[in-house]
């Protein structure tokens, strides 16, 4: 094997020196003497060096083509695809030979040197699978449209970046079929001097030099290539370009920095972030991927693009926030503690510097007030200089915690709590958990621990206590393992000591685990102390614990801002005051009242949000007096609550007056007061309270039916009817409505007919200025009255003013009830004008039917006449194709009533009717009702079934029948009108026009 690879490497070099005709058998074809003579003639004839140069290329090619698969795989994986064949080495030395000469003919030909190179890259580089594609469209990038930024370049194809377009890329890259560095290291160097001699002609043009640079970015290239002189070469691209073209050489030269690694890379993007410090964020991923990381300046770095965020001055290429900045420089402090973070003890004195300067400050803050002109006058003087920074304050971008070439450590603590749980109060608790993490991977478990009960004190939202208290579960249980682990390993003497501890850490762990109900309420208590439920619930979590629930309760109640509480606040102080009137919780200890009552006395001076909520305290507290039968005290009580003051002009919705202000106009007090006075007071004070109530102008219907219930019940009659009176005074329509409907049942049910007159005058008064809706029950009881006690005609009277006052939607169910009235006490002829008057006054609709129930009234009293002409005149308001009852009645009626002429009169008017009905609205509303009512059939008739005749369909899916004439004065059979029927006579249908 050896002396097969000291074989290929005896191959090289080939175009080293540059092969001529003397030195290379076959380099030259007889073929092309000619051609030869004449370029030696002419050299300065860049069209026959073109044509030259394509020949030679071709005749390469096909060399090429007809030597493959002659080489081995060990020749060709190491001698690259195309010099693993000797026509492939003789093609190179050709193309060599042709291209110098020409070249040297023309040596400031971009165009010769372009196609030179490549074909030398080729061979020695090999065929690349990412090639660059030159005058390529490029697609509009970016916020200004201008193209890829660094950090899109640097991250094409990774993660949810788009991979480069042909147009995009300066180099080739995805190289196959190279040859190898160590085999091919004169062919390599060659490459490179070739290039060499490219720039020393055109040393400005960015294409050869990126063509250059291009070769130590390849994976095979040489290490004596790709390292010292590589960076040599960047930099001189750098210096010869001009500041333009520089964007194009720093992302082959920041890639290729990547690749090296080390101490390299690092200066070299130092470099590029004095220019640009967008990609810094990438730069500290490298930092951190290369084989020794440098966790203290990607620290240092992500914590200054942290602060920049903060204060403004920077937009991730990313889109990351501030926040997510300081957490990801919290995760590289976490990851390499050591390496970043300063000790246990330089902390703590940092940390207690920082306490001391904090406490300076909060010193210094009103002597600053009280000064505030003196140093007014001194800043102004002082107009050059900046003015010193506040005890606490961040530092700035360029302090020395964010300097990456410094090798001073952070510290991390003073960081987050300054700059992280500080600032980002609501999501702190990735924060104190990472400071917590960090800590125990310095091996800090103290102060991991304090730090996690520092966290899960503080924080104020519950996702933020629940990452924490997460962490520190499984912080503790992790440990108290370790230290059981170890136990066995203890010797005799240390045995104790370990069983010990691993007893109080098991104890402080059952007590964290208990105290998590607790402190999820802290949690929501530090996020509104003004909750009110929450701090029912934390009652409750004290079980039978009097001595911490009345610290609870009274906690609470200094706690909560009465104008911000949630809701019912009032609660609180109830439930406080029977704490101790029931004897504590579970009720063992002797009920105090004396402290009940401080509580109350405590409670109907608090500003509430609501008057309801003192009210309901006074209520409560004189509930509390009635329980413990202290029925004075419970009236003292409500006398106090309800004392009006001197002005008592206010307004009971004025927000700006406080409640104890408004009290005195609290409805629900005034109830309370007057239930406790029915129950345990006499009849005069309870009707003293309701006439305080009435003077106050607060009452509603339902205290005035109260108050008169009351009376009633007490037998005094005609004092409940005077609230009745005072109630209907105060109040409209509707209110008044059931105050008048009550007072005159009473009225009715108490005096009957012994006071008609006065029973009349309340009814007038009544329906005086009762609206339509209204005035139906009170037409019918007013009817009523008369017709037990008064004059049959004054109830028609009533009922006959009904059917005008009531609302149109109750006036047929008024004349209904008026027609059935007037037949029991006059008779059915006494009807006829209460039917005219309401097919006067009733919609179209209400009078076909009312015509109709005319009509069988005439019928039944024989005036047939009558009742056709009643037919006649409602048949206007009637389509015969949507109101098919009304034409069946007539239809009937007229066969059993009515003869040939008036048939005939019957189908007359109801062609005519149609035909005034024959709209096109009309038309389908009337096809609708008959699908609806004649369901299947008619659908099938209508739309479309089988082949018969649509209206005969219609007609017997709808229940319509031609009418058989019967004479009304002479009957006969069926079969007699067969016999009599005029031969001669004109057949008529019922749709045919006159």
């Amino acid at each position: 094997m050896t002396d097969t690879f000291l074989a290929m490497k005896g191959l090289f070099p080939l175009t080293s020196p540059v092969p001529t005709a003397s030195s290379v058998a076959d380099l030259i074809n007889l073929e092309h003497l000619s051609l030869e003579h004449d370029l030696l003639k002419n050299p300065d004839q860049p069209g026959r060096w073109a044509s030259y140069i394509s020949t030679i290329t071709d005749e390469v090619l096909a060399a090429e083509l007809s030597a493959r698969g002659q080489a081995s795989e060990l020749e060709q994986s190491v001698l690259g695809a195309k010099l693993s064949t000797s026509e492939g080495r003789l093609g190179l030395q050709r193309l060599t030979d042709i291209y110098e000469r020409a070249i040297a003919a023309e040596p400031k030909s971009f165009k010769l040197w372009k196609e030179y190179l490549a074909v030398r890259s080729k061979y020695v580089l090999g065929t690349a699978t990412r090639p660059i594609k030159l005058n390529a469209p490029k697609k509009k990038r970016g916020d200004d449209g201008q193209g890829r930024s660094m950090v899109d370049f640097l991250e094409a194809g990774k993660g949810q970046v788009d991979q480069l377009d042909e147009g995009e890329r300066d180099i080739e890259s995805g190289w196959e079929g190279a040859l190898d560095g160590v085999i091919g290291w004169e062919e390599w160097r060659s490459l490179a001097a070739v290039h060499e001699r490219a720039l020393m002609w055109l040393p400005t043009l960015p294409r050869i030099w990126l063509s250059y640079l291009s070769i130590f970015t390849h994976p095979a290239c040489p290490a004596a290539l790709s390292h010292t002189h590589a960076r040599r070469t960047f930099d001189r691209a750098l210096r010869s370009l001009p500041h333009s073209l520089h964007q194009r050489i720093w992302r082959v030269y920041l890639v290729w920095a990547e690749q090296i690694g080390g101490e390299t890379s690092v200066k070299v993007w130092r470099r590029y972030l004095k220019v640009d410090p967008t990609p810094t964020h990438h730069y500290v991923v490298h930092l951190l991927r290369l084989s020794t990381p440098r966790p203290l300046e990607a620290a240092k770095l992500l914590l200054g693009l942290a602060r920049r965020a903060a204060n403004g001055t920077y937009k991730s290429p990313e889109g990351k926030s501030a926040y997510q900045l300081l957490c990801e420089w919290l995760d590289v402090c976490e990851k390499y503690p050591e390496e970043t973070g300063v000790n246990a003890e330089t902390s703590a004195a940092l940390r207690k510097d920082r306490e001391l300067k904090a406490l300076q400050a909060e010193l210094d803050k009103p002597a600053e007030e009280e000064g505030a002109v003196v140093i007014a006058s001194v800043a102004k003087g002082a107009k050059g200089r900046p003015a010193p920074a506040p005890a606490g304050a961040v530092p700035g971008p360029d302090d020395d915690s964010t300097n990456p070439t410094s090798d001073s450590h952070l510290d991390v603590e003073g960081i987050i709590r300054t700059e992280g749980i500080a600032v980002y109060k609501d999501q702190a608790g990735k924060l104190w958990t990472g400071l917590a993490k960090y800590w125990i991977k310095m091996g800090e478990f103290d102060l991991a621990h304090q730090t996690f009960e520092e966290g899960i004190r503080t924080v104020l939202t519950l996702r933020d206590f629940t990452q924490i208290f997460d962490a520190y579960v499984e912080f503790s249980e992790s440990y108290i393992s370790s230290l059981m682990e170890d136990l066995g390993d203890e010797d005799a003497d240390d045995k104790e000591d370990a069983e010990k501890e691993v007893d109080d850490k098991m104890k402080e762990f059952e007590d964290l685990m208990d105290r998590r109900p607790f402190l999820v309420n802290d949690v929501l208590l530090r996020r509104n102390p003004n909750d009110v439920q929450e701090w029912e619930k934390r009652v409750a979590l004290h079980g039978t614990d009097d001595i911490k629930v009345a610290e609870t309760y009274t906690r609470a109640t200094k706690t909560v801002q009465p104008r911000k509480a949630t809701t019912q606040f009032h609660s609180l102080y109830v439930h406080f005051a029977k704490f101790y009137e029931t004897g504590g919780v579970a009720g063992d200890a002797e009920p105090d009242l004396p402290a009940a009552r401080k509580i109350f006395e405590k409670a109907v001076q608090v500003p509430f949000k609501k008057v309801d909520e003192l009210a309901e305290v006074w209520c409560e507290w004189a509930e509390m007096e009635v329980r413990n039968e202290n029925y004075d005290e419970a009236i003292r009580v409500m006398q106090r609550a309800t004392q009006v003051p001197k002005k008592a002009g206010v307004s009971f919705h004025d927000e700006s007056l406080s409640p104890q202000a408004r009290l005195f106009k609290s409805l629900k007090l005034w109830s309370f007061y007057v239930d406790l006075e029915e129950s345990i007071g006499s009849v005069e004070t309870t009707k003293v309270v309701y006439d305080k109530i009435f003077e106050l102008k607060i009452a509603n219907a339902q205290i005035v039916i109260n108050f008169a219930n009351f009376l009633e019940e007490n037998q005094y009659w005609e004092e409940s009817f005077k609230v009745y009176e005072r109630g209907v005074d105060l109040f409209t329509y509707p209110i008044a409505f059931e105050i008048w409907n009550t007072y005159l049942t009473k009225f009715m049910k108490r005096y009957g007919g012994d006071k008609l007159e006065r029973a009349r005058d309340l009814f007038e008064q009544a329906l005086e200025n009762c609206p339509p809706k209204f005035a139906k029950p009170l037409f019918l009881l007013y009817g009523q009255l008369e017709e037990e006690h008064g004059l049959a005609k004054r109830a028609m009277s009533v009922y006959d003013r009904a059917t005008t006052a009531v609302e149109a939607a109750d006036r047929m169910e008024m004349f209904t009830f008026y027609i059935a009235k007037a037949t029991a006490n006059f008779g059915l002829p006494a009807t006829r004008p209460i039917y005219e008057r309401a097919i006067e006054s009733l919609p179209d609709k209400q009078t076909a039917e009312m015509c109709l129930r005319f009509a069988a009234l005439e019928r039944k009293l024989g005036e047939i006449d009558r009742a056709r002409a009643i037919f006649a005149h409602a048949s206007q308001f009637c389509d015969p194709r949507s109101n098919t009852d009304f034409w069946t009645t007539w239809n009937s009626f007229e066969i059993e009533t009515g003869s040939e002429d008036t048939f005939r009169e019957f189908l007359r008017i109801k062609r005519a009717v149609q035909s005034a009905f024959n709209t096109e609205a009309s038309y389908l509303a009337a096809k609708a009702a008959a699908v609806h009512a004649g369901g299947a059939a008619a659908d099938e008739a209508v739309n479309g079934g089988i082949d018969i005749d649509p209206m005969a369909a219609l007609d017997a899916a709808t229940g319509v029948k031609k009418p058989a004439f019967v004479p009304a004065q002479q009957r006969t059979t069926v079969a007699e009108a067969a016999d009599t029927t005029n031969a001669d006579e004109i057949a008529m249908d019922d749709d045919d026009d006159e």
